[in-house]
């Protein structure tokens, strides 16, 4: 799973890496906790950006799910495709579920990378765009993480905030 931090605040002075969530992001993060509560969406290993935001995003999601603690990971900060895809391959072979809390473009780009299958409409949407606390659930046929490779995965859904809202509004 991949899964971009939530919206975040642009402070004046304040460096790239220590930007805090904005009021928005700080509502939409436990939005995304509690949906994959709810689709019993549990990664067994959590590896996230050392960025504020992307920590900040992490903490009411891990509560919802009374999840584990997160591997802070220097190379899913600002990184490429090759640096994303060498964390997935790089995952320990005994999690089953990885959950990767980071940034754009590069997770749209590895998303992109990666799916060669699944929905359609799902797609379209991971291809026009990874908004600010979206969700990319990829399945891999595989039984190696180290066997992950570009366009072997299946896009199961990709969910944004705003669909979220959406349906607790409803």
């Amino acid at each position: 799973m991949l899964l971009r931090h939530a919206k975040s605040d642009r402070p004046a002075g304040v460096a790239d890496l220590d930007r805090p969530l904005n009021p928005r992001g700080r509502r939409t993060a436990p939005l995304i906790g509690a949906y994959l509560a709810r689709e019993d969406l549990r990664p067994d290993h959590v590896v996230v950006s050392p960025s504020c935001r992307t920590r900040e995003t992490w903490e009411p999601i891990r509560m919802a799910l009374d999840g584990p603690e997160a591997v802070i990971v220097r190379e899913i900060y600002e990184a490429p495709v090759s640096s994303l895809l060498a964390v997935v391959r790089n995952t320990p072979e005994t999690v089953r579920c990885l959950l990767m809390v980071g940034h754009n473009p590069g997770f749209q780009d590895v998303s992109l990378r990666l799916v060669g299958a699944g929905s359609n409409t799902a797609r379209a949407r991971l291809s026009s765009g990874f908004p600010t606390g979206a969700l990319a659930v990829i399945d891999f046929d595989c039984e190696r993480w180290s066997e992950v490779r570009p366009e072997t995965g299946r896009l199961g859904r990709f969910v944004a905030p705003k669909d979220l809202e959406s349906e607790e509004a409803a």
